[in-house]
């Protein structure tokens, strides 16, 4: 028997990190994922545990865009992003806003752990902090009926001293051009977005003034561009609470936007209390970057994954990839 060691190589298994996160955001306390290596780049493939095979294949395609095929050219070189605000206290909602240096504030509102006077007091907390100038936009990810949400809007617009715009506040497409036809804020959409078969219906409905755009679920740059130039509302580029491996694809989506008229909620490194990469993408002055390419991920071994963690997405990975044709 001969003792010579093979020189077949082994196939690597793509990396899955664990980002443990500053507060509850979204129901979870670690964001995870894995990052695929291609030829041009770093992908992320990190969609949320709730979703089905068939919902996270647009994000496999986008994370293969990122790692095969690179991005578009850009037409700006910065965009401006929002700080996002958890459901946290409005001493603390202060503080994040105060030490951002943005001049939008996304805040969290329509969470079971908060009532729609604690969702208003945090409001108030951030329009002292952001002062009369900044906007706020609040994100009630789906949580209310109509005659609910029309109710809390009223409210929390008043606490505002005016609202930039509601992201989500009803779950259907009908509900939320019934919200928009009873209110005087403005209707963004992102779940009716994201998550539908016909991401531009809501145009077509007239159920929204902003339409929320998330390069992961709608399948890469390019394809989010298509739905940005079909549904002919003005948009703004928000991230999954992703790594900055995820973050430099929804950079790339809003550098190359034609227009770029609302601040971008691409703020969200600063949720997580580590991140896969020795040079995160913080703002600066409220602002980020457009990068050609994801940051390398060098810190990746400090934030991997456990083993169990790890074999459960490789096996998602797996199976996302067969539903995708390989």
């Amino acid at each position: 028997m001969s003792d010579v060691t093979s020189t077949v190589p082994v196939r690597r298994r793509p990396a899955v990190f664990a980002l443990p996160l500053h507060n509850r955001f979204r129901g979870i306390t670690v964001r995870e994922g894995v990052l695929l290596r291609g030829p041009a780049g770093w992908g992320e493939f990190n969609p949320f545990r709730d979703y089905t095979d068939a919902e996270a294949a647009p994000w496999l395609a986008a994370a293969r865009e990122a790692s095969d095929d690179g991005w578009p050219e850009p037409l700006r070189d910065t965009v401006e992003v929002n700080t996002t605000v958890p459901v946290v206290t409005p001493e603390r909602a202060h503080a994040m806003v105060a030490a951002s240096g943005c001049r939008t504030a996304k805040v969290k509102v329509a969470d079971p752990r908060s009532s729609l006077a604690d969702d208003c007091r945090r409001v108030e907390a951030v329009r002292d902090a952001l002062g009369p100038h900044g906007a706020i936009r609040v994100d009630a990810n789906a949580a209310w009926d109509v005659d609910d949400a029309v109710a809390a809007l009223r409210e929390l617009d008043r606490a505002a001293q005016g609202l930039e715009y509601a992201e989500q506040p009803c779950p259907t497409v009908d509900e939320l051009a019934a919200v928009r036809r009873r209110v005087a804020v403005r209707i963004a959409a992102d779940e009716s977005i994201r998550r539908a078969e016909d991401p531009l219906r809501v145009a077509v409905a007239g159920a929204a003034d902003v339409a929320v755009l998330k390069v992961a679920p709608l399948g890469g740059v390019r394809r989010a561009l298509d739905v940005a130039e079909a549904c002919g509302l003005p948009c703004v580029v928000s991230s999954a609470v992703d790594s900055s491996v995820g973050l430099a694809a929804g950079l790339a989506l809003a550098g190359a936007l034609p227009t770029a008229e609302f601040a971008c909620g691409l703020g969200t490194a600063s949720l997580l209390t580590a991140d896969v990469t020795s040079t995160p993408l913080s703002p600066v002055d409220g602002r980020l970057s457009v990068p050609r390419t994801a940051p390398e991920p060098d810190l990746i071994t400090e934030h991997a994954a456990d083993d169990d963690t790890t074999r459960w997405w490789h096996d998602r990975l797996d199976r996302v990839t067969a539903l995708a044709g390989g």
